[in-house]
């Protein structure tokens, strides 16, 4: 066992710097001193000064003495005076000035000697302005609250995007956009909860783990319970679950939640995400498109102030007035030149994809080689606000039947600068046809489709009590932020998952 203050084998491989700073450690914890406090006597935090005492004219003293906290980001020693900038985690930064004649030659000495950039400390001292008009604490007392062992990268350096999705801790101390990306989607999540209280609805929690996977045409991840001898599934998606709540009178229902896909990830898809879904009894896919936009022009203004939002990259993007509405088909039909519709025989759309360098795969039924070819000709050109309406039966096992048009179903999917963000329902609420479309889908999996879902007896149980005419939502929050800011996904994920480490 090591002793306190003994250097590990471990540790005489560590870099330089890292050296240093432990060797500061044991010298601070030999001088009887604690490196890492629990806690310190804070009477202000650094946006309260700054507030308080903003008006003070350059070399004024306030006569105030004051103790704070923060993370020192910059020192400079210049003789027997120091200046500390400290910033808090809102990103409030504030100076402390360290002198001779006030903290005395040894302490002063001990500042100099021990604390290093990236150290937390605490200060106590008279709150004045500098002669150059500076906000600071004239510290007559500091103290280490927490050592920092590793440096913090050179400011001058840019992080690379692996070191900050990996290291997010390490991306929200040094950049200021990290921090507030973080706050933006606080901010967003919190929009869309006000106004989904303000219409009338309740929020639920639906189970994360499943007896059975369903809710979405997805690959789930499996695990095994102990105690029960079972395998269960990560949820894919709340919605049967939710549906089971209108069944029971909650006429308005909404979730946001973490789901698990155990499927590809790329700029704008993630194993792991957030999404909200919503149901609201006797609505249909056009009052939750209205909803839809409701709470994404809401999420916007919220945080932005404005429907019209800037992007990393500089460009503005509007999401104000009305959203443009297109078919699927129809756009298909537009892109290709010729008439395409559900009707279109199998081997024509097949000839189409050649045509198109789509490769088919073999599982795939109309509807889904329809999808794909929309996928591959039309979505990425979709930059506006697009909802993309009436989208084949045979891939929408939990959409109710076009009210008009045999063989489609009242389903769209929301477009926000070429990728999909949200999608929309007019409910499947006959349990007779629910079933016949279950049953299709476990014809499927038999065929090889591993995404396809499964006969879930209790969910048509519990709908041949009756459910009534419901719409239904599902969007990415993940990708919600995505459309309000420009970052790709793991940017708007505050810890997104990632390979392990070598």
């Amino acid at each position: 066992m090591t002793e306190q203050n003994e250097t590990p084998e471990i540790e005489q491989d560590l870099p330089e710097q890292m050296k240093i700073r432990r060797d500061k450690r044991d010298e601070i914890i030999a001088a009887g001193k604690k490196p890492y406090a629990l806690g310190y006597p804070s009477t202000h935090s650094l946006a309260q000064l700054r507030e308080q005492y903003g008006h003070l004219e350059p070399g004024e003293s306030s006569g105030d003495n004051a103790s704070t906290v923060g993370r020192v980001i910059f020192v400079r020693v210049a003789g027997r005076l120091c200046f500390a900038r400290l910033r808090a985690g809102d990103g409030t930064e504030f100076q402390a000035m360290l002198s001779q004649g006030k903290l005395g030659k040894e302490s002063l000495g001990d500042f100099k000697r021990l604390v290093d950039i990236g150290d937390h400390i605490g200060v106590t001292g008279e709150v004045v302005s500098s002669k150059t008009g500076e906000l600071s604490i004239m510290a007559e007392s500091f103290e280490i609250t927490s050592k920092s062992l590793r440096p913090l990268p050179v400011a001058h350096k840019p992080l690379a995007e692996e070191t900050r999705v990996r290291q997010r801790y390490v991306d929200l101390i040094v950049r200021p956009e990290a921090r507030q990306n973080a706050r933006n989607r606080a901010q967003v999540v919190r929009s869309l909860r006000d106004q989904l209280h303000d219409e009338d609805f309740v929020e639920v929690e639906t189970p994360m783990l499943q007896v059975q996977p369903g809710g979405a045409t997805a690959r789930p991840f499996v695990t095994h319970m102990n105690a029960y001898d079972i395998d269960l599934y990560m949820r894919i998606a709340p919605e049967l679950y939710l549906k089971r709540c209108v069944v029971g009178g909650i006429d308005r229902v909404f979730e946001i939640n973490r789901n698990f896909r155990n499927e590809g990830a790329d700029s704008s898809h993630s194993p792991e995400f957030a999404m909200l879904e919503s149901y609201h009894a006797y609505g249909d896919y056009h009052t939750v498109a209205e909803l839809t936009q409701r709470l994404i022009t809401g999420a916007a203004e919220s945080v932005f102030g404005s429907t019209s939002v800037t992007l990393t990259d500089g460009s503005e993007y509007d999401l104000g007035g009305e959203w443009k509405r297109i078919t699927l088909y129809g756009a298909i039909s537009e892109a290709l030149g010729e008439e395409v519709s559900v009707a279109t025989p199998f081997e024509r759309l097949k000839e189409i994809a050649e045509k198109i360098d789509l490769g088919v795969d073999p599982v795939w039924n109309h509807g889904k080689l329809s999808e794909e070819i929309f996928e591959h000709l039309v979505a990425d050109k979709l930059h506006e606000p697009t909802f993309v309406m009436d989208f084949p039966a045979d891939t929408s096992p939990l959409v109710a039947p076009h009210r008009t048009e045999p063989g489609l179903t009242e389903k769209w999917d929301l477009y926000v600068r070429g990728f999909e963000l949200a999608t929309g329902y007019s409910e499947l609420v006959d349990p007779v046809i629910q079933r016949e479309r279950f049953e299709e889908q476990a014809r499927l999996a038999a065929k090889g489709d591993d995404e396809a879902m499964t006969v879930d007896e209790d969910f048509l149980r519990a709908m041949e009590y009756g459910m009534p005419p419901t719409g239904g939502m599902g969007m990415g929050l993940d990708r919600l932020l995505m459309a309000l800011t420009g970052l790709g996904i793991r940017e708007t994920i505050l810890f997104p998952l990632n390979k392990r480490e070598e």
